[in-house]
């Protein structure tokens, strides 16, 4: 019997789990989540009643060390233009090849996107998942153009097995 983990998606996409077959673990406890999915994985493992043993952020969204203006000025591109704006998004991501963009494409919404730039990672919370028993093992990549991994890194260090992978974006 195979066990599914829950696995949350990232802004425009949709069903892409299977682009993290190679590190995705997969059991009835294993909550995961790629960019924008990986804040919702989190969230939802720290205020589940459920039983999660292992948090897995893939390329986690992390924009709290960009300002304000950084944010409002995405947002009035993605207002401005949604279609074109998710289009460069999707090829910085690496998904440029039609095939997976139609594969995976899910038109993200300004509410989402608006939620993604403002969130917060919060260091007590991530204490009380982990005083919950959860594991968390967070994936990075060197060449990600959509985050800064290397900031994401010394955030994160401290709470989970984090993974850099050098050669990589963020899709890994």
């Amino acid at each position: 019997m195979t066990f599914q983990s829950k696995f949350f998606s990232g802004f425009c996409f949709q069903n892409e789990s299977e682009l993290f077959s190679e590190y995705l673990q997969q059991s009835a406890f294993t909550v995961a989540g790629f960019s924008y999915g990986a804040q919702k994985a989190f969230e939802y493992a720290l205020h589940t009643t459920s039983r999660v043993d292992t948090l897995q952020l893939f390329s986690p969204a992390f924009f709290q060390n960009k300002d304000e203006k950084y944010k409002r000025m995405q947002l009035m591109f993605f207002k401005k233009d949604a279609k074109s704006y998710c289009e460069t998004f999707l090829t910085n991501v690496g998904l440029n090849s039609s095939k997976t963009v139609k594969e995976y494409f899910d038109q993200g919404s300004y509410e989402q996107l608006d939620e993604l730039l403002h969130y917060v990672w919060d260091e007590e919370k991530l204490q009380q998942l982990l005083k919950k028993g959860t594991q968390i093992e967070v994936f990075l990549a060197g060449n990600d153009a959509i985050i800064d991994s290397c900031m994401a890194y010394e955030f994160f260090k401290p709470f989970a097995t984090v993974y850099f992978i050098k050669d990589l974006g963020h899709i890994l």
